[in-house]
């Protein structure tokens, strides 16, 4: 078994449940974007060495994209994540699914531009730093921080995986295409951003 495929389903896990259970144990709205962002810094800092913490397919994709992940191992990281989120979800139970609280339209607008936000977020620290620290606080923040800013409209997934161990769990099937789409759409847009602007001018 490939060490990124664990280290990818250890992580996300990790994530998801440690926010999740914040949500269960009926938080506040900042103490929930603090859990989530808390336990995307932890991550990060311990198992970024194995697979470089994506804990989220979106991002994944994104780096297949740019070439930061090779193609070839996308199904491995995959696979860890979406098993990683299933597992929290289904041991955290009914608390935590990503839904809409605004129009459609607006909501999908929001995931795709949080998470558009987030991966650009990752791309500008990691072309100016290798450090895991630096790495860790930044992304960590930044997940926070539209966690907060932006949960109350449609919980702020910026991960697929993140959608489906809670919305499975909670019996919330419909809007999990939706969240995939637009995540995955903000995070590829990103990456073909960084693409263009970054790496062509690299070579």
């Amino acid at each position: 078994m490939r060490k990124e495929f664990v280290s990818e389903l250890v992580g996300t896990f990790s994530m998801v449940f440690i926010g999740c259970l914040a949500i269960k144990n009926g938080y506040s709205a900042p103490i929930v974007s603090f859990a989530f962002g808390l336990a995307v810094c932890l991550v990060i800092l311990i198992s970024r060495k194995y697979s470089g913490a994506h804990i989220n397919p979106a991002v994944s994709i994104a780096f297949a994209i740019t070439g930061e992940l090779e193609r070839k191992l996308l199904p491995a990281y995959l696979a860890g994540q979406f098993l990683g989120a299933l597992i929290a979800g289904l041991l955290i139970g009914e608390y935590g699914a990503t839904e809409f609280s605004t129009n459609l339209g607006f909501g999908i607008f929001i995931e795709i531009f949080i998470t558009f936000a987030l991966m650009l977020s990752i791309y500008l620290t990691i072309w100016h730093t290798d450090n895991d620290l630096f790495v860790a606080v930044v992304v960590g923040v930044m997940v926070a921080l539209l966690a907060f800013y932006f949960g109350e409209y449609t919980g702020a997934s910026m991960n697929p995986a993140r959608t489906l161990g809670p919305n499975v769990a909670s019996s919330s099937f419909n809007s999990i295409p939706i969240y995939f789409a637009a995540t995955i759409l903000g995070s590829s847009i990103a990456a073909i951003f960084a693409k263009k602007i970054h790496y062509n001018t690299k070579n």
